[in-house]
């Protein structure tokens, strides 16, 4: 068999796709606690990891990201299971590793997020973050990653710090931001000047991932693709944020009959303020034009979204037999078997 491309020349030649969000898919399918959104998936329903892994594949994900996100020290000690830190881990690896085998072309990634617990000011929790993530990478290395991600960082510090770790596995990194509503870095570092120091600092592809939707995220990636020389990634969240509410953190939904309890939308009551699949595709193909080859869908993707996405710059994807055809719809269709009196119901139904 001729050798697999590496991520840069995949990158170089075309799109490659990379499915995110397992947190709220998982936790929609009854499989993860909101709130919490630690990863045991892993270790108590790892079929149905696999399951999710496989329809995001099947979608047109390139890369089989492991569901290690949360899945650091820190939140281990928040619900009382560190001891279950590496097996849970490792789990994760090992169903990625074996999802990407089954298709020759794909790459497994290990994964690494933020922490919430860097502290600009504390040098000690600075070096506690560095050692969480240098234990997730080791990991990531002894089950075989090919590449290492590091996601949805709001603070410039971490972010870099992140980097230097994964640098250190010898495998290719991709580092993708997560700028909040205040439009910079939490430690006061501009957005594309942090995307500009990981270039230099050696990241594969730069980049953000989650909390903006797509016209929020859009502007700040124009902004990077004109400042670095390396691939850009965009794998926004598929809800309509806005000028005035530009992370899913602050949208508000004032139609809502019943609020949630804990009085945000954010995370259990975004549903009505989904993007439809549509705006998911444009958003894939206007970054694509612009440049951003690395593209995919984050938290609220489901693989649906990850086939639109593929589509839209022009891949077939494994599910992409069953696109829609609407020729074929009972009242909206075009097909000569369709009668016309119930076609005819499609304007008043």
């Amino acid at each position: 068999m001729p050798a697999r491309l590496s991520l840069n020349d995949r990158l170089d030649a075309g799109p490659v796709i990379c499915a995110e969000g397992f947190l709220f898919e998982l936790e929609r399918r009854g499989y993860l606690t909101a709130g919490e959104f630690v990863p045991e998936v892993a270790l108590e329903h790892p079929e149905a990891l696999k399951t999710l892994h496989v329809d995001f594949q099947r979608a047109g994900s390139d890369i089989v990201e492991a569901f290690t996100y949360n899945g650091h020290r820190e939140k281990m000690r928040v619900i009382g299971k560190e001891d279950l830190l590496e097996p849970l881990n490792r789990a994760a690896l090992q169903i990625a590793r074996a999802v990407a085998d089954a298709s020759p072309n794909d790459f497994m990634a290990g994964n690494i997020s933020n922490t919430n617990i860097w502290d600009p000011a504390d040098p000690a929790k600075q070096a506690e973050v560095r050692g969480m993530f240098q234990e997730m990478v080791g990991w990531a290395v002894e089950e075989g990653a090919d590449l290492i991600i590091g996601e949805t960082f709001y603070y410039a510090g971490e972010a870099l710090a992140a980097l230097e770790v994964a640098k250190s596995s010898g495998l290719p990194v991709v580092l993708t931001l997560a700028p909040m509503a205040f439009e910079e870095m939490a430690d006061g570092v501009g957005v594309v000047e942090t995307a500009q120091q990981l270039e230099q600092a050696g990241a594969d592809v730069v980049g953000l991932n989650c909390f903006r939707g797509p016209e929020t995220m859009l502007p700040w990636l124009k902004q990077i693709r004109e400042k670095v020389s390396c691939h850009v990634g965009a794998l926004p969240v598929p809800y309509r944020t806005t000028a005035q509410e530009p992370t899913f953190f602050n949208l508000s939904d004032v139609r809502a009959s019943v609020p949630s309890p804990h009085g945000r939308t954010f995370p259990t009551a975004l549903d009505p303020l989904y993007t439809n699949r549509y705006e998911i595709g444009a958003f894939a193909k206007e970054a694509y034009a612009l440049g951003v080859n690395y593209l995919g869908v984050c938290c609220g993707a489901s693989p649906m979204h990850i086939r639109e996405t593929a589509e839209a710059v022009g891949l077939t994807t494994e599910a992409s037999r069953f696109s829609e055809n609407m020729a074929n719809h009972f009242m909206y269709g075009s097909h000569e078997r369709l009668p016309e009196n119930i076609a005819a119901l499609g304007s008043r139904a």
